[in-house]
């Protein structure tokens, strides 16, 4: 935390190989390493625009390969699975508000709760995923001195998230 620099390095980590393999660090790919005295932010894209171009071109095109086992060539795609990242970098990402909506399940259905002493927030509805009559909903003793008595919070459909994301606007950095 004292650091007064940062990199963020991007590997790639190929998932054709058996897991006990590929996440061997002789199998992981160093794609590149995002300099900065901090964190990106919104000049994000600038630095992962190359990365998309290529699984672009390698998703739509594919790319001439060689199977030496069949000794034959094929036109191998390739595909982004998943990110992996912490908090902060998921809200640069993903453009979500980690700081006010860090709850991703509960989308806007989440009740923050500062710390006064820390001047942090924290978000302690977690409670209510569980049964409806487990024993935790009901303690105040050990949780922040309230019961628990709301709903786990209703899946949003690939529409719903769309129609929240549609008009945002993003003013990119470089």
């Amino acid at each position: 935390m004292s650091s007064t620099y940062s990199i963020w390095p991007v590997f790639l980590i190929p998932y054709n190989l058996p897991p006990w393999i590929c996440m061997k660090h002789t199998s992981l790919i160093l794609f590149m390493i995002i300099p900065g005295k901090q964190m990106p932010g919104n000049n994000i894209d600038v630095y992962l625009q190359p990365l998309v171009d290529e699984l672009r071109e390698l998703w739509n095109d594919g790319v001439k390969s060689f199977d030496s086992s069949l000794n034959e060539t094929f036109r191998m795609r390739v595909a982004l699975m998943w990110t992996i990242s912490d908090f902060p970098d998921l809200g640069i990402l993903s453009g979500w508000n980690t700081h006010r909506f860090s709850f991703l399940t509960c989308n806007f259905d989440v009740e923050p709760c500062h710390l006064p002493h820390r001047k942090k927030w924290c978000f302690m509805g977690h409670r209510r995923f569980l049964s409806r009559n487990h024993k935790f909903r009901l303690n105040r003793v050990h949780f922040d001195g309230s019961t628990e008595i709301r709903n786990p919070p209703l899946k949003l459909s690939r529409s719903d998230i769309f129609r929240q994301v549609e008009n945002i606007t993003v003013t990119f950095g470089r």
